[in-house]
């Protein structure tokens, strides 16, 4: 007997968490595609799935869904749902239940995205702001800012980190990424050094690298590790602090990091194995900033024709 959609739907969820190890963030948000589209469609079975629906559902996707701003779903967004769905309709395939072929689905063309980095000046007036903040929330924070651009860590992997991880003596550590890929990271000198200030005035038991050191908490609360959204905070209060005009997030020091190795004529290989990137497509988001090569010809030949060159 053939099971509804949503049945489907709930034991692709089941095998997303337990034997592909996704995050539940990653499966709270395919839920919710997948149920949208089911939901759009009249829950059909899924040998009712065609080329056409799927063609009307990105129309109504494109026309008639609203985004956070009010307007359209943005493009990028769309794809999210797409992608979704042909992760599900591979799924279908791998266990023998007839649907569309997951080949089918094709992701719309979207615009390069602009990747937000700190200059070198920036950067070393963020690095510097946590010596205004007092004891032991200086020296955390200062570890933190300088893992971040050292490492290029995720914000969810740096708030993971358990002290046991972190290698001082080799100045790399493993981390375990999305879809629970492994790859080494890299301390650099300034790093491996505010790591070891910070740890050597650690006094509290918890096995989390950084924890909250606010004395208004008590028991448990003290013991866990900071979360994303507490370090986001943070690294917003320097950039603001430093007078920083654009928007600086944890993810921002990522970009930072990537596009630093890059205008130092690092492979996109490389920056692609650190950044723990799946595909080489995602790391060459950052080549039309770093291509010095196409700065020195523009500058070797560009406006040669005009009078007094």
């Amino acid at each position: 007997m053939v099971k509804s959609l949503d049945n489907y739907i709930s034991d692709f969820l089941e095998y997303l968490e337990v034997e592909r190890g996704r995050s539940l963030l990653t499966i709270r948000n395919y839920d919710f595609y997948l149920r949208r589209f089911s939901s759009w469609a009249k829950r059909p079975t899924p040998d009712k799935i065609t080329d056409e629906m799927v063609r009307k559902y990105r129309l109504w996707l494109n026309r008639n869904v609203e985004g956070r701003e009010g307007a359209t779903l943005k493009r990028s967004t769309q794809n999210y749902h797409l992608i979704a769905l042909r992760a599900f309709l591979k799924f279908l395939a791998r266990i023998d239940v007839r649907s569309l072929s997951p080949e089918k689905i094709e992701l719309g063309k979207q615009e390069q995205r602009q990747v937000e980095f700190l200059e070198g000046e920036e950067l070393d007036r963020l690095l510097a702001g946590p010596a205004s903040a007092p004891g032991m929330v200086a020296l955390r924070d200062k570890a933190i800012l300088e893992l971040l651009f050292s490492t290029g860590l995720r914000v969810s992997e740096l708030a993971n980190l358990k002290i046991e991880q972190v290698n001082l003596k080799r100045d790399e550590f493993t981390v375990r990424g999305k879809g629970g890929k492994l790859r080494i990271v890299y301390l650099s000198s300034t790093a491996k050094e505010a790591l070891q200030n910070y740890l050597a005035k650690r006094r509290d038991t918890s096995p989390f690298l950084f924890v909250s050191h606010d004395r208004a908490k008590k028991g448990r609360a003290q013991n866990i590790g900071l979360t994303p959204r507490s370090i986001q905070r943070m690294v917003e209060h320097y950039a603001m602090q430093a007078g920083i005009t654009k928007h600086i997030t944890p993810h921002t020091l990522r970009h930072t990091f990537a596009t630093d190795l890059l205008m130092g004529g690092a492979d996109i290989r490389s920056v692609q194995s650190m950044l723990g990137h799946a595909s080489i497509t995602t790391t060459q988001i950052y080549t039309h900033i770093t291509n010095a090569q196409m700065k020195e010809v523009h500058k070797k030949f560009h406006g040669k024709s005009r009078r007094g060159n």
